[in-house]
């Protein structure tokens, strides 16, 4: 009998309240445009990062000229998730154009375009350059600055965007 009652019970108070909602999940696609790769993972639950998760995207934004790995900022991640959201497009495959720098190749770049800082957030891996297939550029970039955080560079010329962990500023 006190079985039944303690059934009775939770039946009653689930249907009143629902279940417990399984966490958030943040999921990044990407494409990578020099080495043609991709990647599709989960990379938070909650409030919980998936070290495994976080691995691979480090690894997919290594610096394929040097194949460099740096452990990149996941708040930078959460951006890219927020950014998607922001434009409509959830889930979308973002292509991304540059990830994580090594110094010799920040300073091989610098070479070549005056448009690649010295002390770019690319080297310290808080920084990404991306585009939205099917997007104005100008589009993402003005989703990008509405959401208020970090650098935002705008390259119209090239079809792509900057983000970046740094401090509130655009060009």
């Amino acid at each position: 009998m006190r079985h039944l009652l303690l059934v009775v019970l939770f039946l009653t108070f689930s249907f009143a309240y629902g279940t417990p909602s399984s966490p958030r999940e943040y999921r990044l696609r990407m494409f990578n445009t020099h080495t043609l790769e991709r990647l599709d993972v989960v990379y938070r639950r909650g409030d919980a990062y998936d070290t495994k998760a976080l691995e691979k995207l480090d690894w997919f934004l290594r610096d394929w000229r040097a194949n460099k790995v740096k452990r990149y900022d996941p708040r930078l991640f959460d951006l890219l998730t927020e950014l998607t959201a922001k434009v409509g497009r959830p889930g979308a495959e973002l292509h991304i154009i540059c990830g994580y720098r090594s110094p010799d190749s920040n300073e091989y770049l610098r070479s070549r375009s005056s448009a690649v800082g010295k002390n770019s957030l690319h080297i310290q891996a808080k920084a990404i350059d991306i585009r939205l297939p099917g997007l104005r550029t100008s589009s993402l970039r003005a989703a990008a600055l509405a959401i208020g955080r970090g650098g935002v560079g705008y390259y119209a010329g090239s079809n792509f965007i900057h983000v970046d962990l740094g401090r509130v500023r655009k060009w």
